[in-house]
């Protein structure tokens, strides 16, 4: 195996023996050499999900994607796989959406800016402009696009049209404290990222933190998850707790909350970077 960067190959598709075999058989055929592979079984829905990282073997092995993924076509024909393979280097393109908190941003901002980040950022949109400077110093595209209630479809059309003249994949709402309406979430179906700042499915909407000082809780959190037309409610891609006491007042709660959720925002971001995520009706299947 040299040391070029390695392909990936993402595939799910409903679960019957020899899946396994005619991947690995159908890279062999071509030299390829498996780095890693990870697969897993849904036994309730039938449903099967793999990922395989892959790169040269031999002299027969294509440098370049297309003839990759024709050499797996017949497979994933005879499978009936909903599948993709990747290129080496090929990072997926993300609009990163914020309003007035910085944290979520700036973490994002920082791992991108030293290539620790698996995504392109393209640019980053928001509904207030305090955080320009901080976007531009990065070299980044600022879009000011403020909404209110007499402009609310006319700004989530503005997103739809800059996320395509992006060519951005994903969307990441890194504090966005906005309800998305409709139009906007199936057009971003399995592309939209928010991060939330309570563990849900606990404390969902506004003010989590007040609500979970008033319970007295003794442990706090954040989720990282899909946006569904359900408010709080899609697929969950990654979550973290932190453990809290009596001692603790709001402030402090919003303090180690915010930690908290940059470092699960940027998991999941990294994780979708990697092409680890599948989206497996209302809940996911993550490759570790």
């Amino acid at each position: 195996m040299s040391g070029e960067a390695p392909f990936v190959l993402t595939l799910q598709c409903q679960d019957r023996t020899g899946i396994v075999a005619a991947v690995a058989g159908a890279l062999a055929g071509i030299d390829g050499f498996i780095l890693d592979s990870q697969q897993y079984a849904d036994l309730e829905t039938g449903r099967f999900f793999m990922r395989v990282v892959f790169g040269r073997g031999g002299e027969r092995f294509p440098a370049a994607r297309e003839p990759v993924a024709a050499a797996l076509g017949p497979v994933a024909e005879r499978f009936g796989f909903d599948w993709e393979v990747a290129s080496p280097g090929d990072r997926p393109r993300v609009l990163v959406a914020v309003s007035k908190g910085s944290h979520c941003l700036n973490d994002l901002l920082h791992r991108w800016r030293t290539n620790t980040l698996p995504v392109e950022i393209v640019g980053v949109l928001s509904n207030h402009d305090a955080l320009r400077p901080l976007v531009e110093w990065h070299g980044l595209p600022w879009h000011h696009l403020p909404v209110g209630a007499d402009n609310r479809d006319a700004q989530e059309g503005a997103i739809i049209d800059l996320m395509a003249a992006s060519g951005a994949d994903y969307l990441v709402l890194a504090r966005y404290m906005q309800v998305l309406g409709p139009r906007l979430v199936a057009a971003l179906e399995g592309r939209c990222i928010n991060i939330h700042h309570s563990f849900l499915p606990g404390f969902k909407g506004a003010q989590p933190y007040h609500r979970a000082h008033a319970r007295g809780v003794k442990l706090i959190g954040a989720t990282a998850h899909f946006v569904t037309a359900d408010l709080d409610e899609g697929p969950i891609i990654e979550q973290a707790v932190e453990r809290v006491d009596h001692r603790a007042s709001i402030d402090d709660l919003i303090r180690i909350g915010r930690d908290i959720e940059a470092q699960v925002l940027a998991r999941a971001v990294a994780w979708v970077g990697e092409r680890r995520v599948f989206l497996n009706g209302n809940r996911t299947v993550i490759f570790r």
